[in-house]
């Protein structure tokens, strides 16, 4: 629908230098050729369907140039539209095919070559969100069809556009002999919007008369799929809307229409150039590990990201790029990414970087396969058709094997390669055409090298420790870490996921944990139940604590052996298995000091735990950490660092699997992405 004048008077300026656009007062589109032509404009729009490129079998009329003019479109004095007049320039593409010798030339034959050449023109327009083509049938007479000879132009009039959008054109002829002509155009923009800054705030200034009503929206401009709005409101006469400068991203875009029916919608992204928005737009994104191997980058606009996959070592040294031999991707956000061909390993991560900086780094195994290893990365590379060169990844880079260099993988280059060819390697990751990755343990060339130096130091403790003992009666030994063994229900993948979560932030502090998610190579080849029954042992035997998951399930199969004696078969065998081991020691009263009961914010009510169970103190996590923490520290708490630090630690690793466990379940708390400030709040 045409806008007031009041609008394209402001837009285009108060100088009627400015102003003087041709006016066209015919309410409908209309077509005009040139001299020789004739022109039809078919009514209403066409479907746009290009086809695909065809052979030209004889002359054929084609476009070679677009041209574009802005107009006016008046039907009343003040009542006006800006306008895109579109002017297609039309040439003879081919002739008519020569006889072959022998073949009839009769003067029946010849006429089609004296013929006039009908041709269809399509012209197709796009300005977000709205798209239409029309078509024109033009008819050139028979003595103007001459290979490569322009034959005139035509003239579309016209296509209605908003103010400040972007518009792209684009014209072929049917049958399509080749590619289309296309050009892309900025219509003027409201010099009425601006926008400004202020310390921390940023303000749109809407300045227009009182009695103008709009519909003002902002949105972020998603390039895969509709937009996804933000914050709506209807205005009325001069507006200033502020806004905090950490909401500002490159695809935060406005958009400002009058109020009334089938009315031209005006866009505006000014942030896109913004290094404040840029920087804003990093903060925001959050990188998410769905579950062991796959993972999602969170974001409101797309970001020109990378992402590779690197080794961790134990010492903490920066994480090394695989890269080669593995592809750095370009990543896609709000989508799940995943490396299919991957063997999972707790040192391997993933890496996300922009203009070669690192933004956000996770380790994809590490909640699921326990802490890092001692392990060292080979690196097998393609060197020709049938022959390859290894080498050892360390911080100095990658070490070929065997070398003459100090490094510690040179120092072991013969026994890593003898590794390597036996297959005591664990592979990672193959590529028949750029190489593989190897994950060799490390812990018995420690042990061998140390055996000596070892056996030293404990003759050496031992004589130290005899002469302490008689001189003294007493001697205060050192707190060593205690045993914690977590017992849980299989409860599906974002709970086991939770449930590593907690083992390994446990397994950083001086605890030893045994969980069976870490032992499931003992458990095949034991069974549960003897499993379940040794760890229990060995940890109350070493004064160590039992930690019981009450989950959902947990609970419900719980009751069911209280009542029955007897779980059904199913996922929770596991859990029959240490339920038969632990439930004797509640009932008989042995369970204080040896025993507490554990469930997760959020996913189960307290009252929810059985009552026999109660009899061991039952916390909340990550809530109630502090309290559950000194239960299980007892007296390794003082060497364990600073209580804060402590519960901050374990809790930062509880709340990212919690909250994907929540993601996964729809349990209450649960949200769909990081950075969504949810329904369209007002402005």
């Amino acid at each position: 629908m045409p806008m007031s004048w009041f609008l394209l008077s402001l837009a285009l300026g108060r100088s009627p230098v400015v102003v003087s656009l041709e006016r066209l007062v015919e309410p409908h589109d209309t077509a005009r050729c040139s001299l020789g032509l004739s022109c039809h404009l078919w009514d209403g729009d066409v479907l746009c369907l290009p086809g695909s490129i065809e052979s030209a079998p004889g002359p054929v009329l084609v476009p070679t140039c677009l041209q574009t003019e802005l107009v006016l479109r008046c039907p009343q004095e003040t009542d006006c539209a800006l306008c895109v007049r579109v002017v297609v320039h039309l040439a003879v593409h081919g002739g008519w095919e020569e006889p072959e010798e022998g073949e009839n030339s009769d003067l029946e034959l010849q006429e089609p070559r004296n013929a006039s050449l009908l041709a269809q023109v399509v012209l197709s327009f796009q300005a977000y969100p709205t798209t239409r083509c029309a078509l024109l049938e033009i008819q050139v007479p028979a003595v103007l069809v001459q290979p490569g000879q322009s034959v005139g132009s035509a003239v579309f009039d016209c296509f209605e556009a908003g103010l400040g959008a972007e518009v792209r054109i684009w014209s072929y002829t049917q049958p399509r002999y080749q590619k289309e002509l296309n050009v892309t155009q900025q219509l003027p923009a409201l010099p009425w919007l601006n926008v400004s800054a202020d310390g921390d705030s940023v303000h749109l200034v809407l300045d227009v008369s009182e009695e103008q009503n709009f519909g003002f929206l902002l949105y972020w401009d998603q390039v895969q799929g509709p937009l996804k709005p933000w914050r709506y409101k209807n205005l009325t006469g001069p507006q200033t809307i502020t806004l905090n400068h950490t909401d500002l991203v490159p695809c935060l875009c406005i958009q400002v229409w009058p109020l009334e029916p089938d009315s031209v919608r005006t866009s505006f992204c000014p942030f896109r150039e913004d290094p404040r928005a840029h920087r804003n737009l990093w903060h925001i994104a959050r990188l998410q590990v769905l579950s062991p191997g796959r993972w999602q980058l969170n974001a409101p606009c797309s970001l020109p990201a990378k992402v590779a996959l690197c080794w961790q070592a134990p010492d903490q040294v920066p994480c090394q790029p695989l890269v080669p031999p593995m592809l750095q991707e370009n990543v896609t956000v709000n989508k799940p990414h995943e490396f299919p061909s991957v063997r999972g390993h707790p040192n391997l991560c993933v890496q996300v970087s922009s203009l070669e900086k690192v933004q956000f780094q996770e380790c994809l195994w590490a909640d699921s396969l326990g802490p890092f290893k001692d392990d060292m990365l080979l690196v097998e590379m393609k060197t020709g058709l049938d022959s390859t060169s290894v080498c050892a990844l360390e911080p100095s880079g990658c070490t070929v094997l065997p070398s003459n260099a100090s490094t510690r993988a040179a120092g072991l280059g013969e026994q890593l390669l003898q590794d390597f060819r036996t297959h005591q390697c664990e592979q990672l990751w193959k590529d028949d055409d750029l190489g593989a990755l190897w994950a060799c343990p490390m812990d018995k060339y420690i042990h061998r090298r140390w055996v000596l130096v070892w056996l030293f130091c404990l003759l050496l403790v031992a004589a130290l420790s005899f002469f302490l003992l008689l001189k003294k009666d007493r001697m205060k030994a050192a707190p060593r870490a205690r045993t914690t063994l977590l017992l849980h229900s299989a409860e599906g993948e974002g709970y086991e996921r939770l449930v590593g979560a907690l083992a390994s932030a446990l397994s950083q502090l001086p605890l030893g944990v045994a969980v069976d998610l870490w032992s499931r190579r003992e458990l095949s080849a034991h069974g549960a139940l003897a499993w379940f029954h040794e760890q229990r042992r060995r940890t109350l035997q070493e004064d160590g604590m039992v930690v019981l998951l009450f989950s959902q399930a947990a609970v419900a199969q719980c009751q069911q052996w209280l009542q029955h004696q007897t779980v059904g078969p199913g996922p929770h065998d596991a859990l029959a298995s240490w339920l038969s081991c632990v439930l004797p020691d509640f009932l008989q009263g042995r369970a204080a000091g040896r025993y507490v009961g554990v469930y997760f914010d959020g996913l189960l009510h307290p009252d929810a735990v059985p009552a026999p169970f109660r009899a061991a103190p039952l916390f909340s996590l990550p809530s109630q950490l502090p309290g559950f923490l000194d239960v299980l520290l007892g007296g390794c708490a003082r060497s364990s660092g600073r209580p804060a630090d402590r519960v901050e630690r374990v809790a930062q690793a509880l709340r990212a699997a919690l909250d994907s466990c929540n993601l996964q379940s729809g349990a209450p708390g649960n949200y769909s992405e990081a950075w969504d400030p949810g329904p369209y709040p007002a402005l």
